[in-house]
């Protein structure tokens, strides 16, 4: 009669799988802002539309710039620019709610999918968002550095699609600039 013993160092496995979760959270993180990249929001637009297809499920969009970001770099450098970014960034988490997702698109734009909201719920959200921005500040040299945000926003409609959903708010959004800045376009 015998027996075996067989041994597992997993602590290999639990390494790996520990350097495949950093990996995946790097491929969809932003490294400036700390915010989801395009590629994770719009990986999420696809699940979401799939959600309100299946469940019904209303959400939004916010399609938000920095007004002005260039003159920003321009006056005080990229250095500053980041430093701005960062904490508008950080402007959209500390306000956001927990299953509200905010990603930057690129350069100076970023995008809120905002999930469960009506119209009216939406609108405000962006409204406190402007003057959440508007109000806040990063300093560089002693001066604080103040900027504006123009935001574009919609709500999902049943025919839409991620482009669609997409379009709409860019096109709200440069309403928004049109209007002179610092300001909220929704439909």
């Amino acid at each position: 009669i015998g027996g075996i013993e067989l041994f597992t160092d997993i602590s290999n496995m639990a390494a790996n799988e520990l350097r495949v979760k950093e990996l995946e959270r790097l491929a969809y993180l932003d490294t400036l802002t700390q915010l989801a990249n395009r590629g994770y929001v719009q990986k999420e637009l696809h699940s979401i539309l799939a959600e309100k297809e299946r469940f019904d499920v209303p959400f939004g969009i916010l399609f938000l710039d920095i007004d002005h970001f260039k003159k920003i770099n321009d006056n005080y450098g990229h250095n500053v620019g980041d430093e701005v970014l960062r904490f508008v960034a950080n402007s959209f988490v500390a306000t956001s709610r927990p299953f509200d997702i905010y990603g930057r698109w690129g350069g100076e734009e970023f995008i809120g999918i905002i999930r469960n909201v009506g119209e009216k719920e939406l609108e405000a959200m962006g409204e406190r968002l402007l003057s959440i921005i508007k109000n806040s500040y990063t300093v560089h040299n002693n001066e604080k550095i103040s900027v504006t945000i123009s935001i574009g926003a919609t709500l999902v409609r049943n025919e839409d699609t991620v482009e669609s959903l997409i379009k709409r708010a860019d096109i709200n959004l440069y309403q928004s600039k049109s209007k002179g800045r610092d300001c909220l376009t929704i439909s």
